[in-house]
């Protein structure tokens, strides 16, 4: 439930009657009837605050930029606390991350429910840094000149290792939406969850459990401005409750599985389609292939990759062939590549190219088409 919020009605001042004063007696303020705190809050975990200090992360800016991963369209759930400052949640550990003034990267851990060194361990884990970023780069540059003209400007753009509980429900809520809209329906599902604190007034809970997320109804989250998508999150919770083992374990299973039966599997969830499988995937279900195509990701397939397509209709079937296409351009690790390609279209990253990169670029393209 999303908080309710009061205002205390300030009294009026006194005024004096004159020549004699008389005094009104002022009763007591009256209590709210309802908490401010989420209802969440009222069921704490034991938690640790560590002093709060920043470490290093031995993270240069090249393996990690902080602007290019976060506000991307990756994750709706950090937060920006401060220039060059993202602060969100993994697993049951809050954390800031920032840029140092050489641009490496240092963390501070402002709560957690177990240790500093399991915080440390999942942090890194989340940040996928068992990937080589300039490795698989310096591969794409090779093969594509256009790629290595890009990632000389937005060097840094990692793809994140999400939970798969989290990443579904973020990405069951982005279905024709926008950011904006998409921040706030995640910001009501996470107060369903354990809240663990709060960084530059901004309040940040751990994700919650299926057994949480069931607790609100299709109702409920229609009052908040889901629309149809609260029919998707109440059936998908559902549909995981129901399956052996426990739905977070059958999330977490998919990672063993090749993309398609991955595909196949997230498809059988109320309100995922393709494109909402492939961004699971990738995001939070080490498919390092898999490639989420949308009206900006057809676009640049047609302009880069399949200039033929250019004019046509994207269609389910010509959304295999984008993926394919991407595959046999990047290989194994097409998803990262794509991701890149992806956030250099974002207006906000557009602004920061060279402007002879994108007329270069739209000459070679009306070229190609008109050739």
């Amino acid at each position: 439930m999303l908080s309710l919020s009061f205002r205390l009605t300030s009294l009026p001042i006194m005024k004096r009657h004159r020549p004699k004063p008389t005094p009104i007696p002022i009763p007591p303020p009256t209590p709210p009837l309802f908490t401010t705190k989420p209802r969440s809050q009222t069921h704490h975990n034991p938690t640790k605050k560590p002093k709060s200090k920043w470490v290093p992360l031995n993270l240069t800016q090249s393996e990690l930029s902080l602007p290019l991963t976060f506000p991307t369209g990756q994750t709706f759930r950090w937060k920006q606390t401060g220039p060059l400052q993202y602060t969100g949640v993994v697993d049951s550990h809050l954390v800031s991350l920032t840029h140092l003034q050489n641009g490496d990267v240092s963390y501070c851990l402002h709560h957690t429910t177990t240790s500093e060194t399991s915080a440390r361990s999942a942090l890194l884990d989340f940040l996928n840094v068992g990937i080589s970023l300039s490795e698989i780069w310096e591969v794409f540059s090779a093969s594509d000149p256009r790629f290595a003209e890009l990632a000389c400007h937005l060097g840094g753009a990692r793809v994140l290792r999400q939970d798969p509980l989290e990443c579904l429900i973020q990405f069951l809520c982005s279905s024709n939406n926008n950011i904006k809209r998409i921040t706030k329906m995640v910001d009501f599902v996470s107060s369903l969850g354990t809240f663990l604190g709060t960084v530059e007034g901004l309040q940040f809970h751990q994700f919650p459990s299926l057994d949480q997320l069931a607790s609100v109804s299709e109702d409920q989250l229609r009052q908040a401005g889901f629309g149809y998508r609260a029919k998707y999150i109440t059936g998908t919770v559902s549909a995981l409750q129901s399956k052996p083992g426990g739905g977070e374990e059958w999330l977490a299973s998919l990672r063993n599985m090749d993309l398609q039966e991955v595909i196949d599997a997230l498809s059988t969830l109320p309100g995922v389609g393709p494109k909402v499988a492939a961004c699971i995937a990738l995001f939070s279900l080490d498919q390092h292939h898999a490639i989420p195509v949308d009206t900006h990701v057809w676009q640049i397939a047609t302009r880069d990759l399949l200039p033929e397509l250019a004019g046509v209709r994207l269609t389910p079937k010509l959304c295999s062939r984008v993926s394919e296409a991407f595959v046999n351009k990047y290989g194994k690790y097409a998803g990262w590549a794509q991701t890149l390609l992806f956030i250099a279209e974002l207006p906000s990253q557009k602004a920061l190219l060279p402007a002879h990169f994108w007329s270069t670029k739209e000459k070679k393209s009306t070229k190609t088409k008109n050739g």
